[in-house]
């Protein structure tokens, strides 16, 4: 144990980190203490105590950090100001310490000596043990060195087996690749005589077997055996060149019996093609030799796909003499795609990458397969439906699939966006130059429209054979008739000129007659045209002829409005006349009314000046087929003035006996002049039947108005208006009521229905009756309950939205 005079030294000079200060050491014995108390020279303590002392004094509790520096602790004492005195503290705790040290040691002394036999027994057991090792490590030095040469012995044995085997089946396969070869000699040599005696099959697979052992256990590199397989190779080469000639001459005749092998290498793209562009000496020549090219490629084509599909049930139907495998799984792998697919995809790519070289390098076959495409088109169709009815059989996959076919249209696209193109190009380059955008106001004539409708027939029977391309045209033709409609829009004249009607037929006039007709012989010509064709053909162009339809309308609407407005004007003058006059001399009177008279002179007017040149003859204006365009507007025309007399005559209030004469020859001049002169009036259907049940209507008694079947053909309202003129004259009627103009209420009814006029009339019904009882009276007139009963029972019958 060091001195106190040791310690005193080393408490004199500060300690290095490598050499920890006695106190950092005893800081391992720290316990947990409850109270701690400074500690001083005389005082005996413990070490947890004596610790706990330590760390709550300010100079030695560094000395009990895990971080404690010497250097530090050093020049923190001597800045301090008074480094004896720290000198001195330090001294008192190591004589403390030490003091503490040797009481420890002293009362563990027992326990101490006791360890120290412990160790010392320890070592005497590592001794005994460190010689067992030792005996140990020489047993299995001892045993090495007895197993390494019979395993070396063992290894060595193993060796020469495992090259004794594999020199027994190189052997074995070398002898039987060596037989195989010579058996393949004796079949080859006795067929040098005979050639067609020789057994391909069979020398086939010979040759096949011996291949595939030498590939299979590597034969190749033996001498004997390499010499073989050069013989082997070339026996291999006549088979191919023997089999290749068997399969051609059964594809060719088509005789499934020889078909033998898979192939088809002889067959290709570059079968069909030709030896070059013909020489362009003529037209004619050229694109006559340019087709018969075309033609003897799709006969190729025909008979390479009838062959491969032949080969290929062949090889479905065969199977290998030996394992008994169908041929054509031999040939075909999984997931590879079949003989027929492959050979026509091949067939597809190289015809279109043909087609498409033509139609870019070629100008002479580029217009020739552009102009003649529907040819071009039908050839091609005549060889899919060649190659399907050939290779149809039942349970049997045909050698072209639907897919397949499209490929093969889908290959010649580029002459079918060309050649529909020239269609649009031709027709709209006719149409330019019949509507020309420059000169608004020349009218196309009778032989140009004509041009077009032929140029639009023969577009359509250069394809009508194939719906398809038929449709794709028509599509085309549905945009040149659209451009047409467009042009003679533009065309039409507008204005004051175009809708006069009181004078004669103004150039204006006369320009949009033409246009009317020229786009009614286009809609007509070709509507025809659609005879015979699927109702799609129809739906194609139905939108394009609607717009003819649409404009040649357009051209004449504003005068035969303003015809319709004329003739309504007259017919409104029936309310000016006096149709209550009494005497024999207004019962005798044969002669019209001068409303009427002035109606006949309009109506003449108007069928001399226009309705001739719109309606050539009579006869095209009774027509019992389809009507045309302007014989539609005449017939609404005839119908409105019918309609419009009837509701007008039934608004005339009072109405003598006499006044029904009247307007009785009224009638039946009104009849005679619409029937000579606009359109037949037998045809005109309800209106005529309600002109002619308003004339003896008319002449009925109130009270067999109720029951009479003639109401069957009038409208509720015309009956209505008509008891009017029958009833007393606080009777008012709408018109009466709400003081209108008759064109006025005419306004009225035209944009209303039935059941909107009935509320109109049962409101004059509902203001009479309160008449009547502010009287006082209980009676009213007749008419009163009558028009009660037929205004509910007829407008019961009527829809809601009829109007006049």
């Amino acid at each position: 144990m060091a001195s106190p005079a040791a310690i005193q030294r080393s408490s004199a000079t500060p300690t290095t980190a490598s050499s920890p200060f006695p106190l950092q050491r005893l800081s391992t014995f720290k316990t947990p203490s409850s109270s701690s108390t400074p500690f001083s020279s005389t005082t005996t303590t413990t070490p947890s105590s004596l610790l706990d002392s330590f760390a709550n004094d300010p100079i030695l509790s560094p000395f009990l950090s895990p971080s404690f520096s010497s250097t530090s602790f050093s020049s923190a004492a001597l800045s301090s100001g008074s480094p004896a005195s720290t000198a001195e503290h330090l001294l008192q705790a190591i004589r403390l310490l030490d003091s503490q040290l040797r009481s420890h040691v002293l009362s563990h002394h027992p326990l101490l000596l006791t360890q120290l036999s412990s160790l010392k027994n320890a070592e005497l057991s590592l001794s005994t043990l460190r010689s067992s090792v030792s005996s140990l490590q020489s047993s299995l030095h001892r045993i090495r060195s007895e197993l390494s040469d019979p395993h070396k012995a063992v290894l060595s044995k193993t060796a020469q087996l495992s090259n004794l085997h594999r020199t027994s089946e190189l052997l074995s396969h070398s002898i039987r690749a060596l037989r195989l070869s010579k058996k393949l000699r004796e079949l080859m040599s006795a067929a040098e005589s005979e050639p067609e005696k020789l057994d391909l099959t069979k020398a086939a697979q010979l040759h096949c077997e011996i291949l595939s052992l030498c590939d299979e256990y590597g034969l190749a590199g033996i001498d004997v055996v390499d010499e073989e397989l050069n013989v082997v190779k070339e026996i291999g080469s006549r088979l191919r060149s023997e089999a290749m000639g068997v399969l051609e001459r059964g594809m060719e005749g088509l005789n499934q019996a020889e078909a033998i092998s898979g192939g088809g290498g002889g067959f290709g793209p570059g079968g069909i093609r030709g030896s070059g562009t013909p020489q362009i000496g003529g037209g004619g020549k050229a694109r006559e030799a340019l087709w018969q090219r075309i033609g003897s490629c799709m006969d190729q084509l025909h008979s390479i796909m009838v062959a491969v599909w032949h080969l290929q049930r062949v090889l479905s139907k065969k199977r290998d003499p030996f394992t008994h495998v169908l041929l054509l799984d031999e040939v075909i792998k999984e997931g590879d795609f079949m003989l027929t697919d492959r050979v026509w995809e091949a067939l597809v790519k190289a015809f279109a990458s043909q087609m498409k070289s033509a139609f870019t390098a070629s100008s002479f076959v580029k217009e020739i397969f552009t102009n003649g495409y529907p040819k071009l088109f039908s050839m091609i169709e005549n060889l899919l439906e060649g190659i399907s009815r050939d290779t149809d059989v039942k349970g049997v996959v045909p050698a072209i699939s639907s897919g397949g076919k499209d490929q093969m249209v889908a290959a010649i696209a580029t002459f079918q966006t060309a050649f529909l193109t020239s269609v649009l190009g031709r027709l709209s380059d006719l149409v330019n130059s019949v509507f020309p955008v420059s000169s608004r106001g020349s009218v196309p004539s009778k032989e140009q429209i004509s041009r077009i409708t032929s140029r639009i027939q023969e577009e359509i029977e250069a394809v009508q054979l194939d719906a398809r391309l038929t449709l794709l045209v028509l599509r085309e033709i549905s945009k040149v008739l659209l451009l047409i409609a467009e042009r003679a829009e533009y065309q039409i004249s507008a204005g004051p000129e175009a809708r006069q009607v009181t004078g004669p037929a103004t150039p204006a006039q006369i320009k949009n007659f033409a246009l009317c007709q020229h786009l009614q012989e286009i809609h007509t010509r070709v509507s025809s045209m659609m005879t015979g064709l699927p109702a799609i053909a129809t739906d194609v162009l139905s939108a394009s002829l609607g717009a003819i339809y649409g404009v040649a309308c357009d051209s004449v609407t504003a005068l035969f409005q303003a015809m319709i407005d004329r003739l309504e004007s007259c017919i409104l003058q029936i309310h000016d006349q006096n149709f209550a006059v009494l005497g024999m001399d207004a019962a005798v009177d044969n002669n019209a009314s001068p409303y009427m008279e002035e109606l006949q002179k309009s109506i003449l007017h108007f069928r001399s000046e226009f309705l001739s040149r719109l309606l050539p003859s009579r006869a095209n204006s009774a027509t019992g087929g389809t009507e045309t365009i302007c014989t539609t507007l005449v017939r609404r025309m005839a119908s409105r003035v019918l309609i419009f007399f009837i509701r007008h005559a039934s608004l005339v209030k009072p109405l003598s006996e006499s006044g029904k004469l009247r307007m009785a020859r009224d009638m039946a001049e009104l009849e005679l002049a619409v029937g000579q002169n606009l359109f037949p009036v037998e045809q005109l259907g309800a209106p005529y039947r309600a002109l002619r049940a308003f004339r003896p209507l008319i002449f009925l008694e109130t009270s067999q108005l109720g029951v009479s079947p003639l109401l069957q053909d009038l409208p509720p309202s015309v009956i209505l208006h008509h008891l009017y003129s029958r009833g007393p004259e606080e009777l008012q009627s709408p018109l009466q009521r709400n003081k209108l103009t008759p064109m006025q209420y005419s306004l009225w009814l035209d944009s209303h229905g039935e059941d909107q006029i009935w509320k109109g009339i049962k409101a004059t019904l509902d203001d009479y009756a309160a008449k009547v009882r502010s009287r006082g009276d209980k009676e009213f007139s007749p008419v009163y309950p009558l028009m009660l009963q037929l205004g509910s029972s007829l407008t019961e019958n009527a829809p809601p939205s009829q109007k006049q």
